[in-house]
């Protein structure tokens, strides 16, 4: 753990601020643990999901819904995926309006490969920050994500 005057020299009093750095430095760790598949772990996050959905593909606004980003964020993130062969794009058969998203073979595969390295990462994580703290932190982080009702910006002054 970290002592007590570490955290005076690096604290702040910014929760977004916080957030993020941690954000980053998590992000970093599987990124490079994913490295091995040529994966990112934004990529094996949209991955996992599109298959979890395999039997009703997302859109891409489900795809935003399910993991909290802006639709042009989602489509700047499917591109290489699509480029790579791991993802379909078509039209909904019912409504061609709708374009959904299905894993290809190939995605399955890369999915597959690459899910090992993220349990190994997963494992370290768990590790290190402890089971218990990591679930109560997931699920901390999810309330903050899905359900705390924030609203549209803080600037209403």
């Amino acid at each position: 753990m970290v002592d007590a005057a570490h955290l005076e020299r690096n604290s702040s009093l910014c929760n977004c601020a916080a957030l993020r750095r941690a954000s980053r430095r998590v992000s970093h760790f599987y990124d490079s643990a994913l490295a091995p598949a040529g994966l990112k772990s934004t990529q094996f996050a949209m991955l996992v999901e599109i298959g979890r959905r395999a039997e009703e593909p997302p859109t891409i606004r489900d795809l935003g819904e399910a993991l909290v980003m802006d639709q042009s964020t989602i489509g700047q993130n499917l591109r290489p995926l699509e480029r790579e062969g791991l993802v379909a794009i078509a039209a909904d058969p019912n409504d061609r309006r709708r374009r959904n998203i299905a894993l290809t073979r190939k995605g399955r595969a890369k999915v597959a490969a690459a899910r090992p390295l993220w349990e190994y990462a997963q494992a370290r994580f768990e590790s290190a920050f402890g089971a218990k703290e990591s679930a109560r932190l997931r699920a901390t982080l999810l309330t903050i994500a899905i359900d705390l009702p924030l609203g549209e910006s803080a600037a209403k002054a």
